[in-house]
């Protein structure tokens, strides 16, 4: 008796626990049904997208070197012992030999996943404008867990080659159209700018975090186990973009506008002006990424852990430097030009500094002044990219961010190749004085964004005509006259619709009233 008791009280306690999580699974369903649930969960699988993509960029940093280090040691003793198996050679010039063999081979591999991603991203842009954002994500996706196992098998240069290369071509889709997808889902500015900056903020900390999580993983468990833990991380991801977005199910291709091409978008006079300050600011983190390890050694007599952790203070600037710009963006909203030519003044000076410091401590000092003031450009610049799309052109964002992308891949296309070159052409100190000098020289030509951030006002107005529908026969004759004083405005002459800064707001407005006419992305 007190065994079918006890076998009935499991039941029971099983059924009870069933229920409740068929209670839960219903409630997850609907949580994702929710539009403003989903898109915070669309924002997690970006900020995870974001992250795998520059943990993987970064983690190869102390793994990388030394693996092929130990195989250019082993081929040149197979290839001694078969040429000489009875002489003796001369060690130290077949060390420098191989050493200047494997700078170029590490600046080759570092760069190639900026530069295939450089190549691809105008193609990209233009395929996640025609298709929607949800399928490259996924294709993104799966091109980088395919790199990544390639990165946990390869066993020689070529095959580290490929895998380099695959992750630039993820990159193009993954990156290109999470922003996109951002942009699209978060329509009012403040929002925007808050999910930018943290999406921002998961590419610092895996920038940042990769290089030490690397290094302890493959010191204590091997190349492999890095890179097959991110491979499952990205498994998860994809996964779980096909189970909330579901790309293949719904398809609604004919709801969505067509997007201005890219071509037009890169002679855009405000969109270059964002691409190449993107591009500036980023040159001085890509060009001494792979430098400052040797002038460390050089200069500092630093221990190898030193080397590693140089940047990982930098984290914490880079996070506060998003949340401050994302506050000041919400309550003055028109001066994102002046955040961002702020933040190219900070990464010049902290550039410049960078030569003068003597020890490990000094040094953290600019290398956390570059971080703070590439935070504050990149939070400020990338919500504004959107906004141009939306006032000027059609508001389908793939190939702006993709306009986005090509920026920074120049910045760390060059970083591994010409760095180097610079340095020992002309020195430590002159590459880090015309950093600086080149991010400082360019901050003013942010002021040309001035006269565009103060057309944001227009934009609530876009809103209202979007998005609230008249109520009944009193909103539609007010609507109606609201319309018809924007024409009569416009037939008034040019003398009375421009303002002192020389902008006609009207013509703004009236561009983006006659976008609303249009069919809207769903």
């Amino acid at each position: 008796m007190d065994g079918e008791g006890g076998s009935s009280g499991l039941v029971k306690s099983a059924a009870v626990k069933l229920s409740k999580m068929g209670e839960k699974t219903k409630q997850l369903g609907t949580a994702m049904k929710d539009p403003h649930q989903q898109r915070r969960i669309i924002l997690v699988i970006v900020c995870v997208a974001l992250l795998l993509d520059n943990m993987l960029y970064m983690v190869i940093v102390p793994i990388i070197p030394d693996y092929l280090a130990e195989l250019e040691s082993e081929q040149a003793e197979h290839v001694h012992v078969v040429i000489h198996p009875n002489s003796s050679y001369n060690s130290t010039a077949l060390d420098k030999i191989n050493k200047n063999n494997l700078d170029i081979q590490i600046g080759v591999l570092f760069a190639s996943k900026a530069i295939l991603q450089l190549l691809v991203n105008p193609l990209s842009g233009t395929f996640i404008d025609r298709v929607g954002y949800d399928i490259p994500l996924l294709i993104g996706l799966s091109v980088m867990f395919v790199s990544t196992c390639i990165f946990a098998i390869a066993e020689n240069y070529a095959t580290l080659f490929v895998a380099r290369s695959l992750q630039g071509l993820g990159s193009a889709f993954a990156d290109t159209s999470g922003f996109a997808m951002i942009a699209d889902k978060y329509t009012e500015e403040s929002e925007r700018s808050t999910a930018l900056g943290i999406a921002l903020a998961f590419i610092s900390f895996g920038s940042l975090v990769a290089p030490p999580f690397g290094g302890v993983l493959y010191e204590f468990a091997g190349k492999k186990v890095p890179f097959i833990v991110l491979a499952c991380i990205c498994l998860a991801d994809g996964l779980m973009l096909l189970t909330v977005i579901k790309p293949f199910s719904s398809r609604t291709r004919e709801n969505m506008p067509v997007g201005t091409p890219i071509y037009k978008l890169m002679v855009d006079p405000y969109i270059v002006v964002v691409a190449g300050a993107l591009t500036v600011c980023n040159i001085p983190l890509a060009f001494l990424e792979p430098t400052i390890a040797n002038w460390m050694e050089t200069n500092m007599h630093s221990t190898q852990w030193e080397m590693g952790l140089a940047w990982l203070p930098a984290f914490f600037p880079h996070v506060l430097g998003v949340y401050i710009t994302v506050k000041l963006a919400a309550k003055h909203p028109h001066l994102q030009w002046f955040y961002g030519a702020l933040g190219m003044v900070i990464i010049g000076a902290s550039s410049c500094t960078v030569p003068a410091c003597k020890t490990f401590g000094q040094l953290m000092l600019p290398l956390c002044g570059i971080c703070f003031g590439i935070a504050l450009v990149d939070t400020a610049l990338l919500p504004t990219l959107a906004f141009l799309v939306d006032v000027r052109h059609t508001s389908v964002y793939g190939s702006v961010y993709a306009i986005a992308d090509i920026s920074y891949s120049v910045a760390y296309a060059m970083g591994p190749i010409v760095a180097g070159q610079i340095v020992h052409n002309f020195g430590f100190v002159q590459l880090n004085l015309g950093m600086g000098l080149v991010n400082v020289l360019y901050a003013p030509a942010l002021l040309l964004l001035r006269n565009v951030c103060q057309m944001k006002p227009s934009y609530s107005e876009r809103d209202n005509l979007l998005e609230e529908a008249p109520q009944g026969l009193y909103d539609t004759i007010k609507m109606e006259e609201r319309r018809a004083k924007k024409k009569g405005y416009s037939a008034a002459g040019n003398s009375l619709s421009v303002d002192e800064n020389g902008i006609d707001p009207f013509r703004a407005q009236r561009s983006l009233s006659e976008e609303s006419s249009g069919p809207e992305y769903t």
